[in-house]
Order: C-alpha cells, then structure tokens, then sequence
C-alpha cells in the first residue's frame, strides 16, 4: 500500500510568534484533592444508584485526567500569527475564518487574546498571551481583522477554570 504523499498548507509568513503550555497548570492544595475526591466518590455513588453507568464512566475519566495533569507537566505548543492566519500548535485558522479578536490583559493573572470565528459551530478561541506584549500582538492583527473593543473581559469559563483550578 501506497504512503499518503502529505501537501503542507501555506500558512503565510509568520509576523510574531510564543510559546504557550498547552494546559494551565494550577498548583492546587491537599483539601483541593480532599473536596474533589469526596465529590467524585459520591457523584459515582448517585450515578451507580440511579442506573447512570455513563455519567459514573465520565466522572471517574474526569477523575484520572485531573490527576495525570498533576503529575504530568504541559507541553509547551506554539502560537504563530502569519500573514493569512493564526496557527496553534498543529491548527490553522486563516482570517477569512476569524470574524474578530479581543484582548483581555489584567496582569498578571488576565492575559488572553480571543478569536471570535464567522461560524457558529466554531467555539471562541482563547489564547493565552503568557509575556508576549498585548499592543504588538494588536499591532499584527490589525491589518488582517478587526478588533472587538467591547470583549475587554476574560470569558466566564476562564474566569471559573482560573478559581477552581481546573
């Protein structure tokens, strides 16, 4: 059987690019685990009980994720913006995609650049800017797609993955 000859996909040339870890990692307390590890056990408990065998199966994957991601440290994943797109680690999203970006930036916790996508099917995407300096990432954004100046905020799932470490 014939290998599969791979075309690569021309992203443009690359205008500012960082390094970002691919998951955040949270330094989290002994009663974080105690508090998680009580409510894991009982919502497996209420899943058994009510004949949920899925929900039991989901929790308990939850579980053991979580605590890979403790042991285990983040890759670090690259973020290029190029001349026709942004690309994130192995992901190309071109500007004809992108309707828009925001930046939330509340050093030092609140450091995340957004794309909003035309399609509704496409989630927003959040970046995190880590040391990269907001106004030369807006600087290189600009020519190629607009700025949404009323998202000045961090999105809510940020906001809850960054209280709750998860």
């Amino acid at each position: 059987m014939a290998e599969e000859e791979i075309i690569p996909i021309e992203v443009g040339q690359a205008v500012i690019e960082w390094e970002v870890d691919e998951y955040p990692h949270h330094a989290r307390s002994k009663n974080w685990y105690v508090i998680g590890g009580v409510l894991g056990v009982f919502l497996i408990v209420y899943a058994v009980a009510t004949a949920n065998f899925l929900f039991a199966v989901i929790i308990l994957m939850i579980g053991i994720i979580t605590l890979l991601s403790t042991f285990l440290p983040p890759d670090r994943i690259p973020v290029v913006i190029t001349t026709t797109g942004v690309v994130v680690n192995d992901m190309y999203y071109d500007f004809e995609s992108i309707n828009n970006f925001s930046i939330a930036y509340d050093p030092p916790s609140i450091k995340y650049l957004y794309f909003e996508f035309h399609s509704a099917w496409h989630p927003l995407l959040s970046i995190p800017l880590e040391e990269i300096d907001p106004n030369q990432v807006r600087d290189n954004l600009l020519p190629f797609c607009t700025e949404n100046l009323d998202r000045t905020e961090e999105t809510l799932t940020d906001v809850l993955r960054r209280m709750y470490k998860l």
